[in-house]
């Protein structure tokens, strides 16, 4: 089927695909930086530690900025729309023999990232790095017992609001600063309030920071566990909404951080009625926080149409977060990319209205069947419209195996 056949399928729907085209091709899409080295970063060699973990050893993983921001430039050519790039603090770039530890990082170490996104034209985002790192001690950061390894972290969190400042100063785009903790335990504590006394008490520290509120949009991730933290995390869905809510800041939820029977679509209603914003990761859990390469499957599409129905897509910052090492890293970010961006032009292109009618009225035997027909429309043909628009081919292997064989083989 052609794009005119399938525009002329969707009009009897009351579906304008050209508009559908239109409203997600500005959609700012935030695509997370760490994949492309295995969140590695470059403040420090040691292991990835912290409750994560990547999988794998695919030849031709980024070490150095230089080949990080290469391999960034080749997935943006892949990927339509409109970017953004979210970084981690530990990405931070020394020159000169200097060092910074992450209690004293500066916007100057992220001078050259700006310059990136600058030439680039797209904003950056970023996160506050409270992992592999020396002082998480007994895997506690910013709800540790010891006052010496909180006031660090703490010290760390304000450093990244100033940052985050000058990224939009620099750039003319709100920075999304994210804060999350892998903090907690794997067995059974005894205490389990005072920790997140502690978390809160040196969030309000960070907070008590002066910054442009306009300018930087700070947000809380909760997580329902991790490696190493099986049986308590400080940083709970229960505790972090909470949080948000009583200090004004946005809520972030990553759809691989709750029990494997919550989704994160069916969450999203219930947030946008009590914050002017919220901020999402989206990523692939398999039984667990496993961050897999998002696909374009059912819970993907499920959180893009409650971010399309709802009016949100001016309301929701959308990020990926995801890091596999056994595959092609370049290949990883364009599939997920994509598969986001794939998921909210299907959103777009569902007649909601006639849906919420149906709903409405009473009648599901119609709203039920008209959802699974759409499942069968030629949203095919309007992606390969969109791609065409973008002046991007729908086939990416080939451009990236050939990047493979004369850089990253190379690399080896």
């Amino acid at each position: 089927m052609s794009y005119h056949e399938a525009k002329l399928a969707y009009a009897k729907l009351g579906v304008d695909t050209d508009e559908a085209i239109n409203k997600i091709k500005s959609v700012p899409l935030s695509l997370h930086c760490w994949q492309g080295d295995d969140v590695a970063g470059f403040d420090q060699r040691g292991p990835l530690s912290g409750g994560i973990q990547t999988t794998g050893n695919y030849p031709g993983k980024a070490t150095t900025p230089e080949e990080l921001m290469a391999d960034l430039d080749l997935a943006f050519k892949l990927i339509p729309g409109k970017h953004k790039l979210n970084l981690h603090a530990s990405y931070a770039i020394f020159e000169n023999g200097e060092f910074a530890d992450r209690d004293e990082i500066q916007p100057k170490h992220f001078k050259k990232w700006v310059n990136y996104a600058k030439e680039r034209g797209m904003g950056l985002d970023f996160n506050p790095t409270f992992f592999s790192h020396s002082m998480v001690k007994d895997g506690l950061t910013l709800s540790s017992p010891d006052p010496i390894i909180r006031q660090f972290w703490v010290e760390h969190g304000k450093r990244c609001l100033k940052i985050s400042e000058y990224f939009a100063e620099e750039l003319g785009t709100p920075c999304v600063m994210n804060i999350w903790i892998p903090d907690g335990y794997k067995d059974v504590p005894a205490d389990r309030l005072s920790p997140r006394a502690r978390f809160k008490e040196s969030l309000d520290e960070i907070l008590s920071t002066p910054y442009d509120k306009s300018k930087v949009y700070v947000c809380l991730e909760s997580k329902v566990f991790g490696i190493g933290v099986e049986s308590y995390t400080v940083g709970s869905s229960e505790f972090c909404m909470s949080y948000v809510s009583q200090k004004g800041i946005m809520p972030l939820m990553d759809n691989g951080h709750y029990h494997p029977t919550e989704m994160v679509s069916d969450k999203i209603s219930a947030m946008l009625l009590f914050n002017e914003k919220i901020a999402l990761h989206i990523t692939r859990p398999v039984r667990w926080d496993s961050d897999h390469v998002v696909l374009f499957d059912d819970e993907t599409k499920e959180i893009a149409k409650e971010i399309v129905r709802n009016n949100a897509l001016d309301r929701i910052f959308i990020a990926t977060d995801f890091f596999d090492a056994s595959i092609n890293r370049i290949s990883a970010w364009v599939t997920g990319a994509r598969n986001v961006q794939k998921a909210l032009l299907f959103a777009a292109l569902q007649p909601n209205k006639k849906l919420k009618e149906c709903q409405d009225s009473g009648d599901m035997t119609a709203l039920m069947v008209l959802q699974e027909d759409l499942k069968t429309m030629p949203l095919g043909d309007v992606w390969a419209e969109y791609l065409n628009q973008q002046n991007i081919s729908s086939d990416y292997l080939e451009s990236i195996r050939q990047y493979e064989k004369t850089v990253l083989e190379a690399r080896a």
